[in-house]
């Protein structure tokens, strides 16, 4: 025992020694970048081609297997969405075994099967691996294409297709993408009605028979299997697939702007702005610049602790994020793109940011402390990823069809650690072309195109072209009609309450009670709403199978809100603003205790409506929009503070007005939420219904 103690008693003094010798005051140098050893995957090619890469893992009795047809793009045209009607009938069975019985084996084996138009992934316990292999290569290699699945997929995509015409995220996507690479370029073009309804059953087929070829085909295998064992199986199920010719189609590419300018595309329904500033550039894994302008871009807009989310976010509180990226690309060019999604209030000053963002990067040297952690992010993630038995086999894949090095991943960190803050900024010049960029931005004409008419960067006036909604140049829009001689905010708030029943009977109105019904996520949602006058509410709302998700209540003088079972009291700014309220009908005491001012006639939902502005006595604002030619509200517009401290849009449109007791009340709200529409449609609506003070408890 004796000696124990005295052997641990010599270490400790033995470590107090070593830190005696250390001078902590000097930071440590960094040693040089750790050798890796990655391992080699068990490859074999087939006659045809078919490129096979094995990497054994047994840790778990799982397999997968992933097939990457490497082909040429694939220029669509007249029949655009050919691709994606194939992607999404491979797998429906194949000409041995049909859809149902093909479902249900994969179903029951709790295996996974997805395919592409050239490519496929399966995945499965290791003991049925081999038959779940058989089903992979079958669906894939025999099809089973029909007439019947070939409609029932159009009319899904007809129906994304409609949805997508007043999806802001999804038109700016498209327009950033047609101006980058250009309409008829494999990246630039899209699904319209007509090329979709274009696509024939004998396209499908014609396009499998040609690309679903094992001329430029690797199949990666990755588990608890052994290489030969996988070498004899995949050798029984591919070695009849016949290789063919693949002619490369031809394409232009659109040309980077002459000089920075904006590219507005219109958007009335939009409640933010979706910017992106892009140029297009041409670089793949194994030119020079590859990785100094890896770095370049995570400095600049790489995650949470880049350059451009600090500034946007972190700093001038524009948006939830702010980020960039670059491209590569051994078939065609690529683009760099710094983009935001911000309100329309602050739209051209946050173009101006990020300008300024990118002019630093390409004209100063970045810090020691960025370049220090932006290469300690890579070597950290590097490092993790190798872990990975997946990454063993990508790495080798990418190797293959990227022409890279043999050791290009052996010697990774090692260019990584080699990168000085004059490469960066080389790169960053080179690839981050601030005098040549498109500042692509898709959003309310009438609300943001002033400023950005007016948008000034380095003392020089930057010039606005308009495009449409398919990226075609157009003239500018109509963004704001004359306002009729003698219409005012006043004439519009009386007009809309005569048109919902007139003062007398509004003033009439104690209570309103209307419960609403609405799907969100495939979950059923319901809203009850209690109303009494002058300002006492109660809003419940509930979703099945989890109860009350959210209350709101005010009883005239106190409240209070629950959510995810939390109970807090209303906060006093909230309290406040419902005890200045004097009327279930807001419209009726709008000038009382508010300045309205007329604003416009805007576009909503292709209708023109008075846009009035409203600001009340606590400074809060919002915008309420009545049809020209009803007379009744269609939509309301404010601003609340997000998580982060940024402000946010929110809006909320109201129709399919029906009269109770000679008062028309709005059965439709569609309210925007993370993307999707939220419609609540009313069930019940009661006007005078007698409510008490526990409605309100």
């Amino acid at each position: 025992m004796k000696t124990r103690i005295f052997s641990l008693l010599v270490l400790f003094l033995a470590s107090l020694t070593m830190q005696a010798q250390i001078d902590r005051s000097v930071q440590p140098k960094p040693g040089p970048a750790p050798k890796i050893n990655i391992g080699k995957p068990q490859t074999f090619t087939l006659k045809n081609g078919l490129t096979v890469m094995v990497v054994e893992n047994n840790k778990l009795p799982r397999v997968s297997a992933t097939l990457t047809i490497d082909n040429p793009l694939v220029v669509e045209g007249r029949k655009a969405g050919l691709t994606s009607l194939v992607s999404s009938l491979l797998g429906s069975g194949s000409t041995s075994i049909s859809k149902d019985d093909f479902n249900e084996e994969v179903d029951y084996l709790g295996a996974s099967l997805n395919f592409g138009s050239q490519s496929a992934f399966a995945g499965s316990l290791s003991k049925y691996f081999p038959r779940i292999m058989e089903l992979m290569a079958d669906a894939a290699l025999n099809p089973n294409f029909t007439e019947e699945d070939l409609e029932a997929e159009r009319a899904k995509i007809l129906e994304n297709l409609k949805s997508e015409k007043k999806n802001v995220g999804a038109i700016a996507g498209r327009v950033q993408s047609v101006l980058a690479y250009g309409a008829n370029h494999p990246y630039g073009e899209f699904i319209t009605e007509e090329s979709i309804k274009n696509v024939t059953l004998a396209d499908l087929k014609a396009f499998h028979a040609k690309y679903f070829k094992p001329n430029n085909a690797y199949l990666i295998i990755v588990g608890d299997v052994k290489a030969k064992d996988a070498k004899k199986l995949i050798k029984k199920l591919f070695n009849k697939w016949e290789k063919g010719t693949i002619v490369a189609d031809t394409y232009g590419t659109a040309k980077n702007a002459t000089s920075t300018e904006v590219n507005f595309i219109d958007m009335e329904n939009a409640v933010q702005s979706e910017l992106s500033v892009q140029n297009t550039v041409t670089l793949t894994m194994k030119d020079e610049d590859y990785f100094p302008v890896l770095i370049a871009n995570n400095i600049l807009g790489g995650g949470g602790e880049a350059r451009l989310f600090n500034n946007l976010r972190e700093d001038k509180k524009f948006t939830y994020g702010s980020y960039s990226r670059i491209g590569n690309n051994k078939k065609t060019i690529s683009t760099f793109k710094a983009t935001a999604s911000v309100r329309n209030a602050v739209t051209d000053s946050a173009v101006v940011e990020i300008l300024k963002e990118i002019k630093k990067i390409s004209t100063e040297l970045v810090s020691d402390e960025e370049l220090k952690n932006v290469k300690a992010k890579y070597v950290g993630n590097f490092v993790m990823g190798i872990e990975r038995p997946a990454t063993v086999a990508s790495y080798a894949l990418r190797i293959k069809t990227q022409d890279l090095p043999k050791d290009f991943y052996e010697t990774y960190l090692e260019k990584i650690e080699a990168v000085t803050k004059e490469d960066v900024l080389r790169a960053a010049k080179k690839y981050f072309l601030k005098d040549n960029l498109r500042i692509v931005v898709t959003g309310k004409g009438s609300e943001v195109i002033d400023a950005l008419e007016n948008l000034t960067f380095d003392g020089k006036k930057i010039p606005v072209k308009y495009f449409d909604q398919s990226g075609e140049p157009t003239k500018k829009p109509e963004f704001k009609k004359p306002i009729p001689a003698g219409v005012t905010a006043e004439t519009v708030i009386a007009d809309y309450i005569k048109a919902i029943g007139g003062k007398d009977k509004l003033m009439n109105v104690t209570t309103i009670v209307q419960e609403m019904g609405a799907t969100f996520q495939g979950m059923d949602m319901s809203m009850k709403m209690k109303q009494k006058a002058p300002n006492l509410l109660s809003v419940d709302v509930s979703i099945a199978g989890m109860g009350s998700v959210n209350k709101q209540v005010f009883d005239g003088e106190k409240g209070y809100m629950a959510a995810q079972g939390q109970k807090r009291d209303m906060p006093a700014d909230k309290i406040a603003e419902m005890k200045a309220k004097k009327s279930l009908f807001e419209e009726l005491t709008f000038g009382e205790n508010s300045k309205m001012v007329l604003k416009g006639i805007e576009s909503v939902d292709g209708n023109d409506a008075y846009a009035i502005v409203i600001e009340k006595a606590n400074g809060d604002k919002s915008t309420n929009f009545y049809d020209v030619k009803s007379g009744l509200k269609v939509k309301e517009s404010s601003t609340v503070k997000g998580p982060g401290g940024q402000e946010v849009a929110q809006d909320r449109f109201f129709g399919d007005y029906k009269e109770v007791d000679g008062i028309k009340i709005p059965h439709l709200m569609i309210i925007p939420a993370a993307g999707q529409k939220i419609e609540m449609v009313a069930v019940s609506t009661k006007i005078n219904a007698p409510l008490t003070k526990a409605d309100f408890e």
